[in-house]
């Protein structure tokens, strides 16, 4: 028979395994009841923040910068030429006529031999044995008018192509265009048709100055300056 020191050793040995045992069915009862709680729950939708759409302020001109193309200035018109340096004018200049002293307005024409100028109420006259020419000339600024009589020179015949020959009186007249003043034959005509009421031709012309028909008006002397 047993002795009960052995029956309580063996109680105790049952205990100490069965404990172990014990044990593990306690931390499994646990490990069930914890378990549902320790689930990860599922992840929710995160919407993001709405953007604010930023509008950009317009642009503000602060300096506008034009670019432009100016071309070069040209050099200045040359006002005399040839070896004789003789002074240039335009296909139409403002002339001087006496003893009238009038501002006529004169087309340059190196194409004609004399002078010519319209003339009105043109009549032949005779005084102590000499014969003069009465006429009358128009002021090209003023439209007044000067009645002249000037000693006959001569007469001549103009041809005029598409017209019958014409004979004209000529006198002798101081003629001035710019600075050249010079007394030369000039016909009287009719001129009324014409657009410029004088015509200067070669006997003003020569060695005293140079036409360049591009230019007009090239003289300071002008009808609406004072006179001298």
């Amino acid at each position: 028979m047993k002795s009960r020191a052995d029956k309580r050793c063996l109680s105790l040995l049952r205990l100490v395994v069965a404990l172990p045992i014990l044990m593990l069915g306690v931390s499994c009862s646990l490990l069930t009841d914890l378990a549902p709680s320790m689930e990860c729950a599922a992840p929710q939708e995160v919407s993001p923040p709405p953007v604010e759409t930023q509008s950009c302020p317009e642009p503000q001109v602060v300096e506008r910068i034009v670019t432009k193309t100016v071309a070069a200035p040209l050099p200045p018109l040359a006002t005399t030429a040839g070896k004789m340096h003789l002074p240039i004018v335009g296909a139409v200049e403002w002339a001087r006529v006496q003893p009238a002293d009038l501002w006529i307005e004169a087309r340059i024409d190196t194409g004609a031999d004399t002078t010519s100028i319209h003339a009105e109420d043109i009549q032949l006259v005779e005084k102590d044995g000499k014969r003069y020419v009465r006429f009358v000339l128009r002021d090209a600024v003023t439209g007044s008018t000067y009645q002249q009589e000037l000693r006959l020179r001569r007469r001549v015949r103009i041809k005029q192509a598409g017209f019958p020959d014409e004979r004209r009186y000529v006198v002798r007249m101081w003629v001035t265009v710019g600075e050249i003043r010079s007394r030369i034959d000039v016909n009287l005509s009719d001129r009324a048709d014409f657009e410029y009421p004088l015509l200067i031709g070669r006997n003003f012309l020569i060695d005293n100055m140079i036409v360049d028909v591009s230019r007009h008006h090239t003289l300071t002397k002008r009808a609406d300056q004072n006179r001298d």
